[in-house]
């Protein structure tokens, strides 16, 4: 999707920083939408069991579950959003894998989910595993104040994903069973003993935004800690409000075939 969507400017920085700057190209959103709100519907419910609405209840009230679990205020949309495309972004661009769509099971759609914004998780053998601790923002207009928010969220816990975070992550994992029941008792031991050394935690800042200063996501990474990898990412929108509001419109809309 973000190939077709969007011109991608990678910048390495030395201590294993990377900076992606994302900008839309003369069509690209067009071409691209389709697929959004599919995507954006996926991070809400399991396309299947919207599918499945649809074939017994018909597109009117399939349509009308659906929006029950979508955001309304302009606020809301706007944090939710960052985080979904944080999340595709990451899957698209690296080697983690975010296991769980934390947007299914908010406790109401106006709410937010406590602990960090998305984790991924990199196994590389049977014994070791990599984890990716996230932070997403959504601004019309970016600020260093934001930035240096999401900086030292990242930073809690010594660098360490929230211990809720991976338990939340951990146990719908054992819910799903198989490898990733596996998995998510790995994640469990994590909270318990700390396993994964720092230089196998990365740090990703994924940002939204209409315009971003120039140097302000450059400046930020260029004085985050040498520990970990760093991944920063902007995907400019210049239409920041009425593209987010589009985008939950037609992700409500189930159409009538």
């Amino acid at each position: 999707m973000f190939e077709d969507w969007c011109d991608i400017d990678e910048l390495e920085q030395e201590n294993k920083k990377f900076l992606f700057t994302l900008m839309e190209k003369q069509g690209g959103r067009a071409a691209v939408m389709a697929g959004l709100i599919d995507r954006v519907r996926s991070h809400y419910d399991d396309l299947g069991h919207i599918a499945d609405d649809v074939k017994e209840l018909g597109f009117p009230d399939a349509a009308a579950i659906l929006r029950e679990r979508l955001p309304q205020t302009p606020r809301a949309r706007s944090g939710e959003i960052g985080e979904i495309l944080a999340t595709e972004f990451i899957e698209f661009t690296t080697d983690f894998r975010i296991p769980v769509r934390r947007l299914r099971y908010k406790d109401g759609r106006e709410m937010a989910l406590r602990g960090d914004d998305f984790l991924g998780v990199q196994e590389i053998d049977d014994d070791q595993f990599h984890l990716l601790k996230g932070e997403a923002k959504s601004r019309q207009q970016l600020s260093s104040t934001v930035v240096a928010e999401a900086r030292e969220a990242l930073s809690n816990y010594d660098g360490r994903p929230t211990p809720i975070s991976l338990l939340f992550i951990a146990d719908r994992m054992l819910e799903t069973g198989g490898a990733d029941e596996v998995l998510g008792r790995k994640l469990r031991h994590e909270v318990a003993r700390r396993i994964v050394q720092s230089d196998r935690i990365t740090h990703a800042l994924f940002v939204l935004s209409a315009q971003a200063p120039e140097g302000t996501l450059e400046n930020d990474l260029d004085a985050a800690d040498e520990e970990h990898q760093h991944f920063s990412a902007c995907l400019l929108i210049a239409d920041h409000g009425a593209f987010i509001k589009k985008v939950y419109e037609e992700a409500g809309n189930l159409g009538d075939n």
